[in-house]
């Protein structure tokens, strides 16, 4: 009876369900870009490691110089007595990382790049959990004999060698030529060193983006898709890493910017370092010693302390009041659907008067009633939550392939989605599914 019933109404029952449809989509939907940002942003910070501490060089606020004066080299950030303090001082350290990176623009014939130069030690991919996609990295021979060889990140490959591998080729930095051995998947927003340094070399050629990403297909094709960056507008990190060695050798560590009648010298040691921590239960304790070892011997703040655990933490909890947050939202639209279907059930009782003073002359009890009617609405909230689910689970495919940006949706999303949606189905139901039980049945036989 509660089908017939609602076909004889196909239209007014199609468009109350819509209600329920949109609202168990976009929960679905919501929650599944939710989790997809959370789960991108929590898998670039445990790319930095659980249990490491990342201690970066900060270039300390200066005094505003008069017109044409030459300043004075200035020294700040971490030294390599710095590393070997934390590391004689701190028994929980198992393995410290530096880092020097420097900001030069990268050659191979007329390409080139405005790169990163990470001058770094043979276990940096192990340290960052970096994937090797060609080739190799380089050894700890290699460090040793301040060899002139070099790894490139996907990024810097698709746009620095669009025309095949770049394995076994040269790429030029300043004077010097650099074996390529090996391409590196590409280390993402976070964790990159905000603090390198501006040693910025300017030309005039440049190259047409849309040109260049069309030359770059056919490679894109076999090393995989480029990432432009983590984020609508985000500029991709051209990275080149190469021997710590030989970036002391090549660059020194006074890094010299010019400009018209003044210059700026700034020598700074590392860059950054990496310190790991035996246990994860140890590293939040290990980053206070550590900073309290900087402190000392470091007259101003001249660096900062990064614990990718604390961020992992904060992210989840993020997560946790990101998906609260869509969730209700989502769950508003859900509460209008109901408000729908009860606003058509009471129409419907009007309309059904006398139907129901007949039933009720012929035996039928007032359970009978609601039940009737509580069942017409349980069709139309189920129904609608069937088709929501179906367009949910299809929202989420539409938003990756055109808008490029990670979706996940979580088994137990569609389940609650459905759950909720049956729930206000029974709950908006009661009311009319009551008045029309409640109904005298004299009354309900006179009306017309």
């Amino acid at each position: 009876m509660g089908f017939k019933s609602l076909w004889l109404h196909r239209l007014r029952s199609l468009l109350t369900m819509l209600g329920i449809v949109f609202g168990v989509a976009s929960v679905i939907a919501m929650l599944a870009v939710g989790e997809g940002a959370s789960q991108v942003a929590q898998e670039q910070i445990r790319r930095l490691g659980s249990k490491n501490i990342i201690v970066r060089s900060v270039k300390p606020a200066l005094e505003q110089k008069a017109t044409g004066q030459r300043s004075r080299a200035i020294e700040y950030g971490i030294t390599w007595e710095d590393a070997t303090r934390i590391r004689s001082s701190i028994p929980d350290v198992e393995v410290l990382v530096p880092n020097r990176i420097i900001r030069d623009v990268v050659w191979n014939t007329q390409w080139r790049v405005d790169g990163q130069i990470v001058g770094t030690v043979s276990w940096y991919p192990e340290m960052r959990q970096l994937r090797i996609i060609e080739g190799r990295y380089f050894t700890e021979p290699e460090v040793a004999g301040i060899k002139n060889v070099c790894v490139l990140s996907i990024n810097t490959i698709t746009d620095l060698f669009p025309n095949g591998s770049p394995v076994g080729k040269s790429v030029r930095i300043g004077s010097d030529y650099y074996k390529v051995i090996g391409i590196i998947e590409d280390e993402g927003g976070i964790g990159t060193a905000s603090q390198s340094q501006n040693f910025l070399v300017q030309t005039s050629e440049t190259k047409n983006t849309t040109e260049r990403r069309s030359e770059n297909l056919s490679y894109q094709g076999k090393m995989g898709k480029r990432d432009e960056g983590k984020g609508p507008g985000a500029t991709p990190q051209y990275r080149i890493y190469i021997p710590i060695t030989a970036a002391q050798k090549r660059f020194g560590e006074t890094l010299v910017r010019r400009t018209t009648g003044t210059f700026e010298a700034e020598r700074v040691e590392l860059h950054e370092l990496i310190v790991m921590v035996n246990m994860e239960n140890r590293v939040e304790e290990v980053a206070r010693v550590v900073d309290s070892i900087l402190q000392k011997y470091h007259k101003q703040r001249d660096y900062e302390l990064t614990i990718p655990l604390e961020l992992l933490r904060q992210a989840e909890r993020t997560k946790q009041i990101f998906n609260l947050v869509l969730g209700t939202i989502a769950g508003i639209s859900l509460l209008v659907g109901g408000i729908g279907i009860m606003n058509i059930m009471l129409a419907t009782v009007t309309e059904r008067t006398r139907e129901i003073g007949i039933r009720r002359a012929l035996g039928a009890r007032k359970r009978d009633i609601i039940l009737q009617f509580l069942v017409e609405t349980i069709i139309m909230s189920g129904t609608g939550g069937l088709m929501g689910i179906g367009l949910g689970l299809f929202i989420p495919y539409l938003i990756t392939y055109f808008a490029s940006m990670p979706t996940i949706i979580r088994l137990w999303s569609p389940l609650v989605a459905f759950g909720i949606s049956a729930g206000i189905g029974i709950i908006f139901g009661i009311y009319p599914a009551l008045r029309a039980a409640n109904m005298d049945p004299v009354e309900a036989l006179r009306h017309e």
